[in-house]
C-alpha cells in the first residue's frame, strides 16, 4: 500500500518566514536604546570624577609648591588665612610676600575667585588648605572640595625633616 503524503505537512513546508515582524524589529529597537543610554551615563559619570580627580591633582601641585617655597625660606612666618587677600606683588615686597601673592594667583587661576587656600604653621608643623566649589562632582551647587597638606619643617636654613 503507497504511503499517503500529508498535506497538512507538505503545505506548512512550503511556507517560509521571510524577514521580521514589527514587534521583533521595536523590541531590539528598545534594547539598543537602553545600551545607548547606559553608555552615555556611563561616559558622563566618567567625564564627572575625570574633571574631581584633575582638580585634586593641581591643588596637590599648587600645595606643595607652597610647601617647597616655605622650606625654601624657613626664616619667615608663612601663617595666612582664607579671608585674607594675598600680599602685593611690588618691587619692595619681601620673598614670603611674593610666596603668598603667587600662591593666591594659583588658586585662583586653577578654580576661580571662589577658591580660597590658608597656610597655618604650627612650631615645625604647617598645614596648607585649598578649597573649592565642586558642584559637578557633588550634584549639588554650594558643595565644596577641600585638599590638605600638612608636613614638618625646621626653623633651619638646609635641614629638613
Amino acid at each position: 500500500m503507497p504511503a499517503r503524503p500529508n498535506r497538512f505537512f507538505l503545505r506548512s513546508a512550503h511556507r517560509h518566514q521571510s524577514g521580521m515582524t514589527l514587534i521583533e524589529v521595536l523590541i531590539a529597537l528598545l534594547i539598543l536604546a537602553v545600551g545607548l543610554m547606559g553608555a552615555a551615563i556611563l561616559q558622563l559619570n566618567a567625564l564627572k570624577y575625570t574633571d574631581s580627580a584633575r582638580m585634586i591633582s593641581q591643588a596637590s601641585f599648587i600645595a606643595y609648591d607652597m610647601l617647597d617655597r616655605i622650606r625654601a625660606n624657613a626664616g619667615a612666618d608663612y601663617t595666612w588665612g582664607r579671608g585674607e587677600s594675598g600680599p602685593p606683588n611690588t618691587s619692595a615686597a619681601s620673598v614670603r610676600d611674593l610666596d603668598l601673592h603667587d600662591f593666591e594667583a594659583n588658586i585662583i587661576g586653577f578654580a576661580g575667585k571662589d577658591a580660597k587656600g590658608s597656610v597655618a604653621v604650627s612650631g615645625h608643623e604647617v598645614t596648607i588648605s585649598i578649597s573649592w566649589e565642586d558642584r559637578r562632582s557633588a550634584g549639588s551647587p554650594g558643595a565644596r572640595e577641600t585638599f590638605t597638606l600638612t608636613s614638618r619643617v625646621t626653623s633651619e636654613q638646609g635641614a629638613l625633616q
